[in-house]
C-alpha cells in the first residue's frame, strides 16, 4: 500500500526523534550527576573544570 508510505514515515520520523531526544536528556543528566558528585567530593572548582575537559564523552 504505497499511499500509506509517508503516514508511516513521518509517525517513525517523529517517534525516532522523540526517543533520540529523550535519550539524549537522560545520557546528560545522569552523566551530569557524576559530575556534581565528584565535584562535591572535591570541593574545588578549578579541578571541577579540569576534570569535566578529561571526562566528557565526545
Amino acid at each position: 500500500m504505497p499511499q500509506m508510505m509517508p503516514i508511516n514515515w513521518l509517525f517513525f520520523f517523529f517517534f525516532f526523534i522523540f526517543i533520540f531526544i529523550i535519550f539524549m536528556m537522560l545520557n546528560f543528566y545522569i552523566f551530569n550527576y557524576k559530575m556534581n558528585y565528584n565535584m562535591n567530593n572535591n570541593n574545588n572548582k578549578f579541578k571541577y573544570k579540569n576534570h569535566i575537559q578529561q571526562n566528557w564523552k565526545w
